[in-house]
C-alpha cells in the first residue's frame, strides 16, 4: 500500500503561481509513476501531468502545458506540481495519484490516489 498526502494548495490570484506537494509513504520503494489529476465543481476529474519513476518522461494535458511543471524527489518521496500563470478555469481539487506500471493519462491506470488539495484561482 502507498500513502498520498497533497499539500500547497490555496486561494490566489490569476496570474499567480502555486506549487503543489504529494508526500509518499507506505510501500515506496516500488517504482512508481506519479501523476496530477484535477475535478472542477460539477466537471469530471481529468488529467494534468504525468512523470516516470526517474523522471525522465514526463506528459502534460494541453491545457496547462506551458503553466505547469511535475517534477519528483524520489529521495524524499515526493512529487511536485508547480503551476505558473494560474488562470480561473484552473480551479479545482487536485489530486495526487501513483501508478505501479507505465505512466498514463487515465485515471484508472493508477493505483493509489491521495485526498486532493483545493486550487481556487480568483480573477
Amino acid at each position: 500500500q502507498v500513502q498520498l498526502v497533497e499539500s500547497g494548495g490555496g486561494l490566489v490570484q490569476a496570474g499567480d503561481s502555486l506549487r503543489l506537494s504529494c508526500a509518499a509513504s507506505g510501500r515506496t520503494s516500488n517504482s512508481y509513476a506519479m501523476g496530477w489529476f484535477r475535478q472542477a465543481p460539477g466537471k469530471e476529474r481529468e488529467f494534468v501531468a504525468t512523470i516516470s519513476w526517474y523522471g525522465r518522461n514526463t506528459f502534460y494535458a494541453n491545457s496547462v502545458k506551458g503553466r505547469f511543471t511535475i517534477s519528483r524527489d524520489n529521495a524524499k518521496n515526493t512529487v511536485y506540481l508547480q503551476m505558473n500563470s494560474l488562470k480561473p478555469e484552473d480551479t479545482a481539487v487536485y489530486y495526487c495519484a501513483a501508478a505501479a506500471g507505465r505512466f498514463g493519462t487515465r485515471g484508472d491506470e493508477y493505483d493509489y490516489w491521495g485526498q486532493g488539495t483545493q486550487v481556487t484561482v480568483s480573477s
